[in-house]
């Protein structure tokens, strides 16, 4: 184990497999509020040409994207596989 290894406070081991996704992109173009590009604190949704894109790789597991998508239910959230995703280290 290596110094920076012994230091670190958030590991992030990415997957090739995406463990959340949009159902239908379409339907985040009809919601209005697109309340999951403010709330996601890793800020994982972004609007680019007018569509909603969710990126993965840096998510924080909370939760919240499935929670506030209430109105169109349209995120497939599961924790990543085992092995992947976010460590956090406390103390």
């Amino acid at each position: 184990m290596n110094l920076e290894d012994k230091l670190f406070l958030d590991r992030y081991i990415v997957d090739d497999e995406a463990h959340i996704k949009i159902i239908d992109p379409g339907l985040c173009a009809l919601c209005d509020r697109k309340q999951c590009l403010y709330t996601c604190p890793a800020q994982c949704y972004k609007l680019e040409e007018k569509k909603v894109v969710f990126s993965y790789e840096g998510c924080l597991e909370c939760g919240t994207c499935r929670i506030i998508c209430d109105e169109k239910k349209n995120i497939e959230w599961n924790y990543p596989r085992g092995g992947f995703g976010i460590s956090y280290k406390y103390g």
